[in-house]
């Protein structure tokens, strides 16, 4: 198992406390979590990358328990085994998309180590996304918002997180491309070692996932 919780809870104050489904989440499953806006789903996303701290319940990566662990155990254990596809993208604009791409391996030993041929892996990963490798010499602002997002899923994909968590990747993509971005990042899975949660309002995305959880306030 990946991914476990149990209960878990946010207040954010009096009238807007949120309640979370319980998760069990395997390896090569493909979780959509659907809900309204103000329905917790970027708190939920936030709660399972170790960003928030846990209020109320319980989180367990990879059999390790989030409630066990200091802050900077947190931080290691993110770098380590989760790749997050921001909304914002959070791409260096003075860095060309490549560089962007690899960023996250400089944090993480562990994902590097699992990387033997950065170029070639990168490379390669961007042409299964639609991008060449010439596209990956651009900076972001040189690049479409569909191409940067595809940086940012390499970004997120490199060294092999077991945790791929998603935060509303197709907010700024028209149907076309939202369905041909949501084929791609699913096809990219390791289905042996890897699982991805996309949190997002689109129901278009629903038909490319194992299981759709719906979240809302209590």
């Amino acid at each position: 198992m990946i991914l476990e919780t149990t209960a878990l809870r946010y207040n954010y104050g009096p009238g807007n406390k949120l309640k979370f489904p319980d998760l069990k989440v395997a390896a090569g499953e493909k979780i959509a979590l659907v809900g309204a806006s103000g329905s917790g789903k970027s708190t939920l996303l936030n709660l399972l990358s170790g960003v928030l701290p846990i209020q109320s319940g319980s989180i367990r990566l990879l059999g390790r328990s989030y409630n066990d662990l200091k802050p900077i155990q947190l931080d290691r254990i993110r770098a380590d085994h989760i790749g997050i596809i921001f909304q914002s993208l959070n791409l260096i604009p003075y860095l060309s998309g490549f560089e962007n791409a690899v960023l996250g391996l400089a944090f993480s030993k562990a994902r590097r180590a699992k990387t033997e041929d950065v170029a070639h892996v990168t490379t390669t990963l961007g042409r299964q996304l639609g991008l060449a490798p010439d596209t990956l010499k651009r900076r972001p602002n040189e690049l479409s918002v569909g191409q940067q997002q595809r940086v940012a899923v390499i970004r997120a994909m490199l060294g092999c997180p077991e945790l791929i968590l998603a935060d509303e990747p197709t907010a700024a993509l028209d149907p076309s491309a939202t369905k041909k971005f949501i084929s791609e990042l699913s096809s990219s899975i390791e289905s042996s070692t890897q699982a991805i949660i996309v949190i997002s309002h689109n129901p278009e995305i629903i038909p490319w996932f194992d299981r759709v959880i719906r979240i809302g306030q209590e």
